[in-house]
C-alpha cells in the first residue's frame, strides 16, 4: 500500500483527486505487474504524464474511442491483467454503457474504470462533462461494485482495493484541487463498509464522494445549535452497507442524504430502496443536484447554486 502520513494526505488534496489517482496509479504499476493503465486520450488529465513518461509499456491510449477503451481493457482481463481504464465520468460510463453491461456486468471481467471529473467539478465545461447520473446507471447494472471515495486520502485506498478486488469496479472521483482532507491520519478501508466519522442522536448524514466533508462541516454547525449527527462516509453504493443503515436508523430518527450527483438513482435512491424494503420508518430528506440540465460555472459558485454548499444544506435539513 502507498505511504501514508498526513503530509501526503495534505499534498494530495492540494493537488486534487485526478493527479492523486496519477501518483497512486504509479505506485500500483511498481507492486503488481499485472497492472496496465489505460485512457482514451486523456492521460494528462488522469494525472498520469509521470507513469506514461517511466513505465510506457505498461500505458495504452486508445484515442477518443471509450467503447474501444473497454474492449482493449476486456481483452487484457481475459488474459489475466488488472486494467485500469480512466475517462471523464460521462464519458466511461454511458458512450460505452453497452460495452460496461456486457464485459463487466455480463462477462464479470476484472475490468477498473475511473470515472474522472465526476459531479459538476468540470464547472464551466458545461453539461456535456457533468457526471450526474453514473451512479444510476453502474449501480444499475449487475456485479459491478461503485466507489465514490470522499477525499483524495480515500482515492489511494479505493485505487488499492480495487485492484485487489477479483471483480469489475468503477471508482468515481469528485471534487477539486485544493478540496477538504477528510482522513489525515491512515484508516480502515473495506470495500462494502461504510465509515461513521461522527455519532449523534439528532440527524444521520449519510454522504459520498466530496459531499463528505460538507457533512462534517454541517455537523459542526449544527453541534453549535446544540444538534448532533451522526456523519457516515458512505464510500461504496454497491454494495451499500445494509448493516450501518440498521445501526443509524435505530439511533436517529432523520436520515438525510447528501450526494454530488442527481437526486434520481444515486445514494440518495439506493438508501431508500433499502429503507423501504427492510419497513424502516424514518424521516428521510435526499439531497443531491436537481433533475434539470444545470447553468455551467465556477464550481463552488454551482455547489451554491444547487443546494451542496454547507449553507444551502443546513437550510434544507432546518426546514
Amino acid at each position: 500500500m502507498i505511504h501514508f502520513t498526513e503530509r501526503e494526505a495534505v499534498r494530495w488534496a492540494r493537488l486534487g483527486p485526478r493527479a492523486t489517482y496519477g501518483l497512486v496509479m504509479n505506485e500500483l504499476v511498481q507492486k503488481n505487474e499485472n497492472v496496465y493503465v489505460l485512457s482514451a486520450d486523456l492521460g494528462g488529465s488522469s494525472g498520469l504524464q509521470r507513469l506514461i513518461k517511466a513505465y510506457p509499456e505498461r500505458y495504452y491510449n486508445v484515442g477518443i474511442a471509450e467503447q474501444n477503451l473497454i474492449g482493449v481493457a476486456a481483452g487484457m482481463a481475459k488474459e489475466g491483467l488488472i486494467p485500469f481504464a480512466s475517462s471523464f465520468a460521462p464519458f466511461i460510463t454511458m458512450r460505452c454503457c453497452d460495452q460496461i453491461k456486457m464485459n463487466m456486468g455480463y462477462m464479470q471481467l476484472n475490468i477498473k474504470t475511473v470515472g474522472l471529473g465526476s459531479g459538476i467539478s468540470m464547472s464551466d465545461l458545461g453539461n456535456s462533462h457533468y457526471g450526474i447520473e453514473d451512479i444510476a446507471i453502474m449501480r444499475a447494472i449487475p456485479n459491478i461494485v461503485v466507489l465514490s471515495p470522499a477525499d483524495c486520502s480515500e482515492v489511494a485506498k479505493c485505487v488499492f482495493a480495487a485492484a485487489e478486488h477479483n471483480g469489475p469496479v468503477y471508482i468515481r472521483l469528485t471534487g477539486v484541487p485544493g478540496a477538504p482532507v477528510v482522513y489525515k491520519e491512515d484508516f480502515d478501508f473495506q470495500i462494502g463498509k461504510a465509515n461513521i466519522l461522527k455519532e449523534g442522536k439528532d440527524f444521520a448524514l449519510v454522504a459520498t464522494g466530496s459531499m463528505v466533508a460538507t457533512a462534517l462541516k454541517v455537523s459542526e454547525c449544527l453541534a453549535e445549535r446544540g444538534i448532533c449527527c451522526t456523519v457516515v462516509d458512505m464510500h461504496t453504493i454497491k454494495p451499500l452497507d445494509t448493516e450501518v443503515l440498521d445501526y443509524i436508523t435505530s439511533q436517529c430518527d432523520t436520515i438525510v442524504s447528501l450526494e454530488e450527483h442527481s437526486r434520481i438513482g444515486g445514494l440518495g435512491s439506493a438508501v431508500n430502496d433499502y429503507l423501504i424494503a427492510t419497513h424502516k420508518t424514518n424521516k428521510v430528506y435526499n439531497i443531491g443536484l436537481p433533475d434539470s440540465y444545470l447553468k455551467a460555472g465556477d464550481y463552488h459558485y454551482m455547489l451554491n447554486e444547487y443546494g451542496l454548499s454547507v449553507d444551502k444544506v443546513i437550510q434544507k435539513i432546518m426546514v
